[in-house]
């Protein structure tokens, strides 16, 4: 009896163990390219495979071997991951052909390292040739692919031995990225990322790191970034439309601030409604992923051509607001009799307060007593706001009244009732059947109401306020 074993293709194709080949197909048969199978018995007598090393298994062709193999004596070969390095491979050059990304030569110095104490990198960003380094404390950059090598005295010296990573320079300041690579954006030479331990918005530039979250946002950004924690994220995309960095805040138990910086007014310019998982700019539009969609902003239609309400965000329709403080004489106390704006209708006043008097007793509490326009919703048949031009009208007998904003010459006009709360002992106020509300400073939120063309166009120009002595 003779076995034939004939293999299509030259070394390690393996055929089907013998006792797994039916006897009928071992006497005077072929086995063909059986394909290769786990071992089925225990007895390892039983269980061998025949693998062929000559060249289409011909009598006399060509065999072949494993070839050279490669050994490196390692005294510790357990797994290691050095936070604080980069390494680099082989070269890759596409017109060539080149490629040796997988070769990582221990002959050869392919690591640079960074300063641990400054914690782990976090990111990369090659701008030009350098090569700029986020650690969790520090921002570094490095000379990428320069013909130079450097002194002990850190001089370059010109040679002809190309360098791929060169001599690690920090930036000025004690700021990093912190654990939030994911707060990183770009445009043009400006880099945005936010440094959670310092609570600080930077910017990098042509001029080195910028604190920008001083920029009238001092309390905001030490309150907000202190609840964001190791668990939650922080993330960042630039508004190429809009031209602003936009940044938001996300606390590990679902809360969050979205909110963006201009370069235009050198400040922070807006809050928004809405909480993204990932922020991106393409062909001069602003994009923003939630959950496994895509939502394209500033858009007036959808893909269908249908319109889409402003102030809409993931399909939810919100109210635009705009908080400011109406401070004329600040040294002097005032009684605010009237509130206008100019702009577009549909704007009401929902909160209008005085400074804080300063903790007194009261009942036995102790309160900051304000004088007030408007009083908490869960107050009943409290006046909590200052209506709009169409919601704020009504007729009596016939005639058409203004509860709220009226219009008069182009502007909207309306008096600031008083519903301030029980005067402390020595205060002097106007009571509830006047008009006015003392104050050296009034702090003033609008917003768009709910029935006023829905989703259309609402412009705020200008908003100013009657007052006396």
């Amino acid at each position: 009896m003779s076995i034939t074993l004939e293999v299509p293709y030259f070394n390690a194709y393996a055929v089907k163990k013998i006792s797994d080949v039916p006897y009928e197909d071992l006497v005077d048969n072929t086995i063909t390219s059986l394909p290769w199978s786990a071992p089925q018995v225990e007895d390892a007598d039983q269980d061998w495979y025949i693998e062929e090393s000559r060249i289409r298994g011909g009598y006399n062709n060509t065999s072949t071997d494993y070839g050279v193999k490669a050994y490196l004596v390692e005294d510790n070969d357990n797994q290691s991951r050095l936070s604080n390095s980069l390494i680099y491979s082989g070269v890759l050059n596409s017109r060539t052909g080149i490629n040796r990304t997988n070769e990582f030569s221990v002959a050869e110095e392919i690591t640079r390292s960074v300063d641990p104490i400054n914690g782990s990198i976090q990111k990369l960003y090659a701008e030009d040739t350098n090569l700029i380094i986020f650690q969790e404390r520090k921002v570094n950059r490095a000379l990428i692919d320069k013909d130079a090598i450097y002194s002990a005295e850190g001089g370059a010296i010109t040679t002809s031995a190309k360098l791929v990573i060169g001599q690690i320079i920090a930036y000025a300041g004690e700021f990093g990225i912190s654990t939030n690579p994911e707060s990183f954006a770009v445009y043009g030479y400006q880099k945005y990322f936010a440094d959670r331990n310092r609570n600080a918005v930077l910017r990098l530039s042509m001029d080195g790191i910028t604190e920008i979250s001083n920029y009238g946002m001092v309390d905001f950004f030490r309150d907000q970034s202190g609840l964001v924690s190791s668990t939650g994220k922080i993330i960042g995309g630039y508004d190429i439309y809009n031209k602003s960095y936009t940044m938001s805040l996300q606390q590990s138990n679902g809360d969050y601030k979205t909110l963006s910086f201009s370069e235009n007014i050198n400040g922070w310019n807006s809050f928004y409604t809405y909480k993204p998982s990932f922020m991106f700019g393409s062909q001069g539009q602003f994009y923003t992923t939630n959950l496994d969609s895509i939502y394209k902003h500033y858009s007036l239609t959808d893909n269908s051509n249908n319109p889409i309400p402003r102030g809409q965000f993931y399909g939810v329709n919100n109210d635009a607001s705009v908080k400011f403080v109406l401070n004329p004489e600040p040294t002097s106390i005032k009684t605010f009799k009237t509130i206008n704006y100019e702009g577009s209708n549909g704007w009401e006043v929902i909160s209008l307060v005085s400074d804080e008097t300063g903790a007194d007793e009261l009942n036995g509490n102790w309160t900051n007593n304000v004088n007030q326009a408007t009083v908490d919703v869960s107050t009943p048949n409290a006046y909590t706001k200052i209506y709009s031009y169409d919601e704020g009208a009504y007729l009596d007998g016939n005639v058409q009244y203004r509860a709220g904003f009226d219009r008069k010459q182009n502007r909207y006009v309306a008096a600031i009732p008083n519903n301030s709360p029980t005067p402390i002992a020595g205060q002097v106020i106007m009571g509830p059947s006047s008009t006015g509300i003392k104050a050296y400073y009034a702090t003033v939120t609008m917003k768009t109401d709910a029935t006023t063309d829905p989703g259309g166009l609402k412009e705020l120009f200008a908003v100013g306020a009657t007052y006396g002595r």
